[in-house]
């Protein structure tokens, strides 16, 4: 399946996804935040569509050159739905239970295969059916996979099966187990996240936890970090859990010790800074491949750790030994490390690139 220019399912790359919180009408307020998002190399984009203005300005975010691909979110309009199809929108996501009969459903379905554009199911925990939360008295797992294959029905109908789904909960135990549910129950793509996860630390280790088990399973082909923070953040975590499982074939992981009383150089900080300095240098940058880094703080496991990993050093006392795929090169003084680790960086990328 393609998302504007972006494959979804199969055997595509898990992309990454974030949602714009200005007002989408407001053209210059969300045009920066699109603009930083595509920075932060966020894959595809969701704006929220209350009313004809905001449908409307998806067609002027394109032709300002937004690449992205934009998600037209719509509740309770076909109208819109439409609307946000014929203004460009790359994906429109919906609750076909919430859209009106199936006149309306019909009326979207049409408007999105005539211009291929794919329809995303979204289910949530806060908003299951009255006759579903009637069942089960309360959005359990399968109440929520439930719902999902009952929107998933009220497209077929149609015979629409250009189709991601999303099923979603605050709790991550219940989005694992709905997710698993609907991944044994039909074949459609599934965009994955744990809903009002919470701020950046809280919200960040939910949605490891639960988009984490989920890939580790093999469930899933898109991604949503749902943070209480600056939509750029979302990016960044999303891509982090990526590069933690090994999904994520570009940039700069860094590996580096917890510290220990035998540390004699400032293991935290330099690390600290590193990290800053990486995203700084490659926010939203496809690297050739993906680099290891390991910062590590005395001799026990940093030469190990140090020679394991594409680029390394292993602290001593007030300097550290530089290793290069295995060996060692040369001593840093505390203050080279940064520099040295970066330029190792942009030599092996120039290697590649000549």
């Amino acid at each position: 399946m393609r998302v504007g220019a972006v494959n979804v399912g199969g055997d595509a790359p898990v992309s990454v996804q974030s949602m714009t919180n200005t007002r989408t009408s407001d053209i210059e307020a969300t045009l920066a935040q699109l603009r930083a998002l595509e920075q932060a190399g966020c894959d595809i984009v969701r704006v929220t569509v209350p009313d004809e203005e905001s449908a409307r300005a998806i067609y002027r975010y394109k032709l300002a050159g937004i690449k992205m691909p934009i998600v037209a979110d719509i509740h309770f309009s076909a109208r819109l739905a439409v609307l946000s199809a014929e203004a460009g929108a790359d994906k429109i996501r919906i609750n076909p239970g919430n859209i009106g009969g199936d006149d309306k459903v019909k009326l979207v379905t049409d408007a999105c295969r005539k211009r291929g554009v794919p329809i995303r199911i979204g289910v949530n925990s806060g908003s299951l059916e009255r006759h579903i939360l009637a069942q089960y008295g309360r959005p359990t797992p399968e109440a929520l996979a439930e719902s999902a294959l009952y929107h998933i029905s009220l497209l077929e109908k149609f015979d629409f099966t250009d189709i991601i789904v999303a099923v979603k909960s605050s709790s991550v135990l219940d989005t694992v187990a709905a997710n698993r549910i609907v991944a044994a129950r039909c074949d459609y793509p599934l965009h994955l996240g744990v809903t009002e996860a919470g701020a950046d630390a809280r919200g960040t280790i939910k949605s490891a936890i639960g988009i984490g088990a989920l890939l580790c399973d093999g469930i899933g082909d898109t991604i949503r970090v749902s943070l209480t923070a600056d939509p750029v953040l979302e990016v960044r975590r999303g891509r982090e859990i990526l590069a933690a499982l090994g999904l994520h074939t570009s940039g700069v992981e860094v590996i580096s010790c917890p510290t220990c009383g035998r540390t004699d150089i400032d293991i935290i900080g330099t690390v600290e800074r590193l990290e800053r300095a990486l995203e700084e240098k490659y926010a939203g940058k496809t690297l050739s491949r993906r680099y290891t880094v390991a910062v590590m703080g005395c001799a026990v496991n940093g030469p190990g750790e140090a020679r394991e990993a594409d680029f390394g050093v292993a602290g001593g006392r007030g300097e550290a030994l530089l290793f290069k795929s295995g060996k060692p090169v040369r001593k840093l003084s505390e203050d080279e490390i940064i520099p040295a680790l970066l330029a190792e960086i942009d030599n092996a990328e120039g290697a590649i690139a000549e």
